[in-house]
């Protein structure tokens, strides 16, 4: 489990205008709920915040929030941005405690060359690329690593197939598939006896052939 820090303004204020003059003023609006918690309304750094989430997998990170000293466990549950620019408008963290299971999106990580690339030429396809588990905050993992080195061509891997780590629940259909290794691109060859046709020359009559 990975986890990063961030500190964060318990405020009173709500509404659209307050939100406006936060995000003018370089904050991001923001609200903390779960485990009993009544909804509480934040304020954190837009700087800070960009910067934490370009260096971790956020979806899978456990934030040490820290309320003005009064720290939070928590995930960050949904980010809302502008239809048109990068600016963050808002975000949604939920309390996280130990002892609960939590259900998020985990990234995967393919690790090796599939059987059927480095032999029969095939292509690797990535079908999915994060799984949806179930775990105690103590079991998050960073990432699910997927060994593909057996995959041959055709023989798609199943969730169901997955070796995943003790004390991981995944959620999705075990059906599901993961990966898959298509068969190589072949290039067209001609089939026998066919032949292009000569184009038809037609010449206009001289005017003695009669």
């Amino acid at each position: 489990m990975s986890s990063a820090t961030l500190s964060a303004t318990l405020r009173s204020d709500t509404g659209k205008g307050v939100a406006r003059k936060l995000r003018q003023n370089g904050e991001i609006p923001a609200v903390i709920y779960g485990h009993a918690r009544e909804p509480q309304a934040l304020t954190i750094n837009a700087r800070e915040f960009d910067r934490l989430i370009r260096t971790v997998a956020y979806g899978s990170t456990v934030i040490e929030l820290d309320l003005g000293g009064t720290p939070a466990r928590s995930l960050i549950r949904e980010i809302q941005r502008h239809p048109f620019k990068k600016q963050v408008m808002h975000v949604d963290f939920q309390e996280v405690v130990a002892g609960e299971t939590i259900t998020l999106k985990c990234p995967i990580v393919y690790h090796g060359t599939p059987y059927g690339v480095r032999v029969d030429g095939g292509i690797f396809d990535q079908i999915l690329h994060e799984l949806t588990i179930e775990a105690l905050p103590s079991n998050i993992p960073d990432h699910i690593n997927i060994d593909v080195s057996d995959v041959h061509v055709g023989k798609p891997l199943h969730i169901s197939d997955l070796k995943l780590p003790e004390g991981i629940k995944v959620m999705d259909d075990a059906g599901l598939t993961v990966c898959i290794v298509q068969p190589p691109k072949q290039a067209a060859e001609p089939v026998a006896g066919d032949e292009v046709a000569e184009p038809e020359v037609i010449r206009k009559a001289k005017e003695d052939d009669e």
